[in-house]
């Protein structure tokens, strides 16, 4: 066999039926035209790094498919290819020989990845959202008149006929490259959507091929300890033992639906039966839990959370079957924190009245300003007074990969539960969040079911299905991406990140809190998100402005910097008041980027305030 260096790489392989087809070609767009391509570049200190490689054979010394011998594959003709031939793509469609589709599966894959790589480069790294507000996209999407009512524009029939490949993705680089968000833009600062992690990208990609449904043993045989170990290492980032578990999940709003089902079934069953204090579990004397509560038995229980918590769990507990009021909200104090002094005064005031309090719902990294409960002290009282300690950290707990900033969030070691989510601060693609529990079995006696067409004859040990852990049955493969980058920097390296995001984030507020022209609400962040406002004329200009006016002018603000391209920044409301909110989760962000976007603000408010008459 001729050595791989001296084979000629083969072409697409473009059918007979097909050769008229257009095939996708790489858009070089105008102002790229001149652009000299970069060479790879290997740095002297990696000159013995491993290589990638193509290990697998090319072009006719590839060996035949390996079917099961007694899984032959039907010789002469017809071949199954040809019960196809009414697509115009028909190897894209039965690609399962090989030596008919292989190539242009090749092809299609080559293709896909320019497309995505031109919107990277010629797209991603441009703006981060586009200038057009909701209406009118939609009435350019759905090709309405520009005077149409949004509400009445809607979608068209589904296509009847096929479309080759090439049509499809032509179609994206016209219609869709121009209308996406991009989280790669380096100044792009506004909710919590990182740019994944390149391995990330791979093992998402990998995991649409490999299909695997982590729900049953059976259809992801070792994809379910690929989830198993990732939980590990997330149990471990946050301190539980050996005892604890935890399931994947879609994300935050999942995580804490669940956590709070967990808390009603076993907290709040026990408190229901009149149990034992908590250390004193049924379980660990081969005893089952009390039956969960339902209806009338779920009247008088209480759940406690700030202000600032995330609205899941009110949600959560709407689904629950909980009535109105079960949510009691404890104010914030003046940094957005959940205070234990508070909730505590709280918890003996619904005692006194004859209610049930079982859970407090802290949050370790809050979506508004980033702000941390006082964990420490909530797990106190939660141990004191007997309730469930759930801690919302889908965003904050990350900073746990950091040895220099873990200590902003304390430890989550004796939290009953805590959601984590990383697709946030973990540098993930959409979805992938965690629920986390501190008893692998409080997961299990809540969700546990064992279906009669689910069931597993043949095996010494119950295989680990995830569907008896989740609220979720039919699960996608969400592991593969995290487990492959995570590898690929380790937590040294994902800390790294965290540590550059934050370090950008504390440059911004130093930068504020020097200046005339800006304030921020916390003065500094406790993470990576900083919450501010421009003053038009200065602070004391600003003093003069009323707060309707002040707030108009940071919504206007934010318009005319996405507008511009030069960056995003989202808004919120804080204290009554209209702020612009930067939360920095872009690891390619660089401090001359915090710079730029203040100097961007101050041009762009310029103009903001001539056109309001200031």
């Amino acid at each position: 066999m001729a050595h791989a260096a001296d084979r000629v790489r083969p072409t697409a392989r473009v059918p007979a039926h097909a050769a008229d087809r257009v095939r996708p070609t790489a858009r070089v767009p105008a102002h790229a035209a001149d652009r000299v391509r970069p060479t790879a570049r290997v740095p002297a200190h990696a000159a013995d790094r491993p290589r990638l490689t193509r290990t697998r054979p090319v072009g006719r010394d590839r060996p035949p498919p390996r079917y099961h011998p007694h899984m032959s594959e039907r010789t002469g003709e017809p071949h199954p290819l040809d019960d196809f031939g009414w697509h115009p793509d028909p190897e894209l469609v039965w690609f399962a020989d090989p030596a008919r589709s292989r190539e242009a599966v090749e092809a299609l894959g080559a293709a896909a990845w320019e497309v995505a790589l031109d919107w990277l480069y010629d797209e991603g790294f441009r703006r981060p959202v586009g200038p057009m507000r909701y209406a009118e996209l939609r009435r350019e999407w759905y090709g309405a008149s520009p005077d149409a009512p949004a509400a009445t524009v809607g979608p068209p029939a589904a296509p009847a006929d096929p479309v080759a490949a090439a049509a499809i993705l032509d179609e994206f680089r016209a219609r869709l490259a121009e209308r996406q968000f991009s989280s790669y833009h380096r100044r792009s600062w506004s909710y919590f959507t990182p740019p994944p992690l390149l391995l990330s990208i791979v093992g998402e990609l990998l995991t649409q091929v490999i299909d695997q449904g982590v729900d049953v043993w059976h259809c992801a045989p070792s994809g379910a300890f690929v989830e198993e170990e990732t939980i590990r290492w997330l149990c471990d980032l946050v301190g539980y033992g050996p005892g604890s578990f935890g399931a994947l999940t879609s994300g935050g709003v999942m995580a804490n639906i669940m956590a709070m089902t967990v808390a009603r079934d076993v907290q709040l069953a026990r408190l229901v039966a009149g149990g034992p204090g908590r250390g004193d579990d049924p379980r660990s004397r081969g005893e089952p839990l009390p039956d969960p509560p339902r209806g009338a038995a779920l009247a008088g229980a209480r759940v406690y959370a700030s202000d600032q918590a995330h609205f899941s769990i009110a949600r959560a507990l709407d689904i629950l079957g909980f009535p109105e009021g079960t949510l009691r909200i404890v104010p914030s104090d003046d940094r957005f924190r959940l205070l234990a002094g508070p909730v505590a005064e709280a918890v003996a005031e619904d005692r006194r009245a004859g209610l049930r309090p079982f859970a407090i719902a802290a949050v370790a990294g809050s979506t508004n300003t980033g702000s941390v409960d006082d964990v420490a002290g909530l797990t106190d009282l939660a141990a004191a007074e007997d309730l469930w300690l759930h801690v919302d950290a889908a965003y904050g707990g990350a900073a746990l990969l950091s040895e220099r900033d873990a200590g902003r969030i304390g430890s989550l070691a004796r939290a009953d539960s805590v959601t984590v989510d990383p697709h946030k601060w973990f540098f993930q693609p959409y979805d992938i969040g965690s629920l986390l529990v501190r008893r692998r079995e409080d997961l299990r006696d809540t969700f546990h079911r064992e279906p009669e067409y689910y069931r597993t004859p043949g095996h010494e040990e119950e295989p680990l299905s995830f569907y008896q852990y989740s609220l979720e049955g039919s699960r996608r493969f969400r592991a593969l991406k995290l487990w492959m980058s995570w590898k690929h920097l380790g937590t040294s390296g994902l800390g790294r990140l965290v540590e550059r995001t934050d370090d950008l984030a504390a440059r911004l507020a130093t930068l504020i809190a020097a200046s005339d022209d800006f304030e921020a609400l916390p003065e500094d962040p406790a993470l990576s998100v900083v919450c501010f406002r421009w003053l038009p004329g200065g602070r004391g200009a600003a003093a003069g402005l009323d707060e309707a006016t002040l707030d108009a002018v940071q919504d206007r603000l934010q318009r005319a910097l996405e507008i511009s391209g030069e960056g995003w920044v989202s808004t919120t409301r804080l204290r009554g008041g209209t702020w612009l909110r930067a939360g920095i989760v872009n690891y390619l962000s660089t401090e001359d980027d915090v710079d730029g976007l203040l100097a961007s603000l101050r041009r762009l408010g310029t103009d903001v305030v001539r056109e309001m008459g200031l």
